[in-house]
């Protein structure tokens, strides 16, 4: 194959839309259900063979977060029809609500909860209850299920939820503390679906948006045991001076809780969880196995940099340049793919536009020139839901002729950097990765190819 910048470019475009589409949530519900128009079998590993069956009588569809319209839908197509317990429920963000044949789609807010949450949050719980052993409820969730089924513990108000939430949020609470107190003043989150569900086989369907895919973290677990405690949730608000800034309302509550007044949520162990399971239908881990066979199909050596990749996006990008140096001082004679997945942080202290992706491709551009990179190179940073900080672009596509084509339009790419102005900048030498609205969201993907100026 022949390699120039724009060939380059075209195949670092093809690896990261090959990650999208691993993530695609319609087909990775597909992926994961099968029917002989009887029965259905689910998937519960995508690494291998082993499914989960049974002679269900109906089967009850409740799905909630940013993908679940494409979930439901996926989900609608592949059960038998007799099985299907009308109506399939999918409570989705505003801005993702799409009108669906037999399917209820709920808008509700995020990521400050709302009362429609709350009301769509009280309808699939009435839904779970119902629910009789001989039936399957199939939950079907992604990222900003916790925001968009709030549901808050007997006696505490939405509002009073939520404050308590946002100061955890301005204390610069990890989010393990964060989802230790939610799960504590919540019906939903922490099992308590699962709870709601038993008798009834319940199976979740999971789209991760969580690095590590720990599951109790993604929507806050509500069909995962909570190894969490109502003491814990108190010491999380008192670590951080906000014990005294809570309501009344919500101390007695979590009081009330470690004193075994309020039971905990249900935890690992329970016999709930006997007919719970779960299958990671999609995840960042699985977008960065797509695109590593991507960039193998099509003849690149493969180095995985990170699968879990973070830390400020300039340092992260000089790293990489670093070690792409590294690689080729060690005279590799073979186009080179070095990938990567994960999130980025960036701090602000200028006053341009862009995202974490964006700022990590400039700075990239910026240390390969640094540090005398031999070799013709292409980088690319991309959000997988398609949209990188406030801005129109997933991230940047940058080359070897970047900060020349930069310079050639009178800028200077480190005042930009600096100003945190990357989408300009990208704007301005033709590098923005524009995708549009993905439909799904599992972190980031970098590709960087390498082909060596052999001598």
């Amino acid at each position: 194959m022949t390699h120039t910048t724009d060939q380059l470019r075209q195949d670092a475009l093809a690896i990261f839309q090959t990650g999208i589409q691993a993530a695609d949530p319609y087909l990775a519900v597909k992926r994961c259900l099968q029917s002989d128009g009887k029965q259905l079998d689910i998937a519960l590993d995508l690494n291998n063979t082993t499914k989960r069956s049974g002679n269900w009588q109906k089967i009850h569809v409740l799905a909630f977060g940013k993908a679940a319209c494409a979930m439901a839908k996926a989900a609608q197509e592949t059960i038998p029809t007799q099985l299907v317990a009308s109506p399939i429920i999918a409570i989705t963000n505003y801005e993702n609500v799409t009108e669906l044949v037999n399917i209820d789609v709920i808008g509700a807010n995020h990521p400050l909860p709302d009362q429609a949450g709350l009301a769509a949050a009280q309808r699939i719980a009435k839904i779970a209850q119902q629910a009789q052993q001989g039936e399957l409820v199939l939950v079907l969730v992604s990222g900003g299920g916790s925001a968009l089924i709030p549901y808050p513990a007997e006696g505490i108000s939405l509002a009073e939820k939520i404050a308590t939430t946002d100061l955890l949020l301005a204390s610069g609470a990890s989010i393990n503390a964060m989802n230790c107190v939610r799960k504590h003043l919540s019906q939903l989150k922490g099992g308590g679906l699962a709870k709601m569900t038993a008798p009834a086989d319940l199976h979740a369907l999971i789209l991760s948006d969580v690095l590590g895919d720990d599951l109790s973290t993604i929507a806050s677990g509500p069909t995962v045991a909570d190894d969490t405690t109502f003491h814990g949730a108190i010491q999380a608000l008192k670590d951080r001076q906000l014990w005294h800034k809570v309501t009344p309302n919500v101390q007695a509550y979590l009081e009330k809780g470690a004193q075994g007044i309020i039971s905990e949520p249900p935890k690992p162990g329970d016999a709930i969880f006997d007919s719970t399971s779960h299958t990671l239908c999609g995840s960042n881990a699985i977008s960065v196995q797509a695109i590593s066979q991507s960039a193998q199909n099509l003849g690149y050596e493969l180095r995985l940099y990170s699968d879990q990749l973070s830390g400020e996006a300039k340092q992260v990008a000089e790293d990489l340049a670093i070690y792409a140096h590294a690689l080729l001082a060690n005279d590799i004679n073979k186009p080179c793919a070095i990938l990567a997945g994960g999130e980025t942080t960036v701090t602000v202290t200028g006053t341009g536009s862009g995202g974490r992706n964006q700022e990590m491709a400039l700075a990239f551009a910026l240390a390969a020139e640094k540090h005398s990179l031999k070799a013709n190179w292409v980088f690319l940073s991309g959000g997988t839901d398609g949209r990188d900080g406030p801005t129109d672009a997933a991230g940047g596509i940058v080359d070897n002729q970047t900060l020349q084509r930069m310079r050639n339009a009178a800028i200077e790419p480190k005042q930009y950097l600096a100003n945190n102005d990357a989408y300009h900048a990208l704007q301005i030498s033709e590098d923005l990765l524009i995708t549009g609205a993905t439909g799904t969201n599992v972190a980031d993907l970098q590709v960087l190819l390498l082909l060596p100026q052999l001598t």
